[in-house]
């Protein structure tokens, strides 16, 4: 059986560190097959504020947005219908891989 730490916590009432709780659930008869740290697949993955949304001018269904990302503000081209001034998105910087092993890198329209 799979399952997240947070559902686990929500599920036991414990400030016990994810090391002490996999060596405790055998004790209780759980076996621990594996632990996965998923966080470390998405450390590249920044949390942007897009400041400023326009329609592309050569592409209907993209914008050009502006993405405050805390050390700089960046343009990016954005395909996402729901893109506008005022909301947060994950922004992955050139070089970012995710999970899926694509590499993200910056590329002329």
């Amino acid at each position: 059986m799979k399952f997240t730490l947070s559902w686990l916590k929500d599920h036991l009432e414990t400030k016990a560190s994810l090391g002490e709780i996999c060596d405790k659930l055998p004790m209780l008869g759980l076996e621990v097959e594996s632990v996965q740290d998923r966080s470390k697949d998405l450390s590249d993955f920044i949390v942007g504020y897009v400041e400023e949304a326009q329609q592309h001018p050569n592409a209907d269904r993209l914008k050009l947005c502006v993405v405050d990302i805390g050390a700089e503000k960046v343009q990016v081209v954005c395909g996402a219908p729901n893109a506008r001034a005022g909301i947060k998105g994950v922004f992955a910087p050139p070089g970012a891989i995710i999970p899926s092993s694509e590499t993200f890198s910056k590329r002329a329209l």
